[in-house]
């Protein structure tokens, strides 16, 4: 049996905490680069994961000739290239640049946006969230001031549904049954609603009037729960700002959010494949591209979402199957993720993505997320309940629940025999 501790559960969401950085961001980019063991790593913003075919063919180019030959999907719907040389970080700019995905040089790491991945696909959300989409990437890039927002600063937009307003963004636009739209900040209760038309507008207003903020603070810090404010004071500071741009809103309750992304298969218009771990071979993205219509949506569950002819549904869902991609519900990698782990990561303490994959036939389809994580940094694991497992020095792996209202549930596993078995007790 694992132990029942009395530590509380650790968070599943995040909580205003005061937080001044002593150093700068150096979230990379894809003019920046991060030094990684295995290579420089370039992260390629995608707003609201949407590429075009065109696009994603360059990207697929990219990754087959400066990197490892795979993509890596992040859990905001961007794009990461690994093992890049040191020195290919001018000819990966011109790539990307005549593809259209470095739009504005100055706005590259501040592009975070991620977007409802089935809006006007399935016919559930409120509006199609495309034209926020269009508008916020334009404005954003157009304003000076957002330059200083800093790479981990996120968008969402969502079309009413409430799958991305339950990841926790800086800045959330939700659409609303009458029409309007609710702009929230972080996780506050309350948010202001406004027409849909000012929508984008409102959501980069916001951003820069958190930026005001920080700096009458005197605090470095990067994401809206971060800044040390009282209840309500940023809010009501957005609200003044929009009163002064000739923005009418109303301050409302906030509706609630979910954090999960659409389900494998066939979804209205589309279809929808989970990535395994969220790597993604050249042969995987060409087959994706061959089979998409127009565009690829790629999502922040590490998934894609393919508009599609119903006339070619099934035989695309075959063919993709047959790459190793998830495309239907039973799958048990669709409770499985990881950090990049070893010999990536010079911080990790453990190959934890052959470790997840050999102790796959252990965890059933359906119950609590598993996310392995390389260190106690838990790099990019998700939002809401789980089951964290976290390699530790000296070998083996400290298993933990966490889940919200509940006590933490831990044991620590050294033997590798045993860990697929404690794997399923404690998903169980």
């Amino acid at each position: 049996m694992l132990a029942a501790m009395s530590t509380p559960a650790l968070r599943s969401s995040p909580q205003a905490t005061a937080v001044s950085r002593d150093r700068g961001d150096a979230c990379p980019g894809t003019l920046r680069l991060h030094a990684a063991d295995d290579g420089a790593l370039a992260r390629v913003r995608v707003p609201g994961g949407v590429l075009t075919v065109r696009q994603a063919a360059a990207l697929a180019d990219a990754a087959e000739r400066l990197g490892d030959g795979d993509l890596h999907l992040t859990s905001r719907g961007n794009a990461q290239l690994r093992g890049l040389d040191d020195g290919c970080g001018g000819e990966l700019a011109g790539l990307l640049d005549a593809a259209g995905l470095l739009p504005s040089r100055g706005h590259e790491r501040v592009r975070n946006i991620v977007a409802s991945p089935l809006s006007g696909l399935d016919g559930r959300g409120a509006l199609d969230v495309r034209p926020w989409l269009t508008a916020l990437d334009a404005a954003l890039c157009a304003s000076e001031a957002a330059q200083a927002l800093s790479g981990r600063f996120l968008f969402a937009l969502d079309d009413g549904r409430g799958d991305v307003a339950g990841l926790d963004a800086d800045v959330t636009v939700r659409a609303t049954a009458d029409g309007g739209a609710q702009v929230g900040l972080g996780a506050a209760g309350e948010v202001l609603h406004v027409s849909a038309e000012e929508a984008a507008r409102a959501a980069l207003l916001a951003a820069e009037t958190f930026l005001e903020a920080a700096r009458a603070s005197g605090a470095r810090v990067w994401r809206v729960e971060e800044l040390d404010l009282p209840d309500g004071e940023l809010l009501g500071a957005v609200g003044r700002r929009l009163t002064a741009e000739g923005i009418r809103h109303q301050r409302r309750g906030r509706e609630t959010g979910r954090t999960d992304g659409p389900p494998p298969g066939v979804v209205g218009d589309g279809l929808s494949v989970h990535v395994p771990l969220g790597r993604l071979s050249v042969r995987q993205w060409r087959e994706l591209t061959q089979v998409a219509a127009g565009e690829l949506r790629l999502t922040p569950w590490r998934g894609v979402v393919l508009p599609t002819p119903r006339t070619r549904a099934d035989e695309s869902l075959a063919r993709l199957a047959a790459t190793g991609l998830v495309t239907g519900p039973r799958s048990p990698w669709l409770r499985v993720g990881a950090c990049i782990g070893r010999p990536g990561c010079a911080k990790s303490q453990a190959d934890v993505r052959t470790d997840a994959a050999e102790t796959l036939g252990a965890i059933g389809p359906h119950g609590l997320p598993l996310y392995w994580s390389g260190c106690e940094r838990r790099c990019g694991h998700p939002r809401g309940d789980r089951v964290d497992v976290v390699a530790v020095p000296g070998g083996g792996y400290r298993i933990s629940t966490a889940v919200a209202g509940e006590e933490t549930r831990t044991t620590t596993m050294n033997d590798p025999a045993r860990l697929a078995a404690a794997l399923a007790e404690i998903t169980s």
